[in-house]
């Protein structure tokens, strides 16, 4: 939903429209001796999240040119999603960063963080938060 009215609204400004997805960093893991986990290499974790970016770009961009507006990608590695997302934004030069909320509420979302009340608490440029 967020994707489609962002794309509306790129559309009545003649804007290109940024997509922005963020895959954690590569963590190896650490484990007691004797325990065997077959964990992935950095190399195939990458080109896994690539994949998985890719296909969530191909169905976001769908929504998108369905709406006849230009659309850019990219995807980033962070451990901080709204720091990487405010990072693209700048260097997009953005007029308006659109963002989905999940709705968490109470002790869930105080667990769980906001990554959109994060975004709005350190930017200067307007948020969209679609629900």
């Amino acid at each position: 939903h967020a994707v489609k009215t962002a794309a509306s609204i790129a559309k009545d400004m003649g804007a290109l429209l940024t997509l922005v997805h963020v895959t954690p960093d590569y963590r190896t893991p650490y484990y007691p001796d004797g325990v065997m986990i077959d964990w992935p290499s950095e190399k195939d974790y990458k080109r896994d999240c690539a994949s998985a970016a890719e296909k969530v770009f191909q169905k976001d961009a769908a929504v998108a040119l369905k709406e006849g507006v230009e659309v850019e990608t990219v995807h980033l590695f962070g451990d901080s999603p709204a720091e990487q997302i405010l990072a693209a934004a700048k260097r997009a030069k953005s007029d308006l960063i659109v963002m989905a909320s999940h709705g968490r509420k109470g002790f869930e979302a105080l667990l769980l963080g906001s990554e959109t009340q994060k975004v709005l608490a350190r930017t200067q440029v307007p948020v969209l938060v679609v629900r």
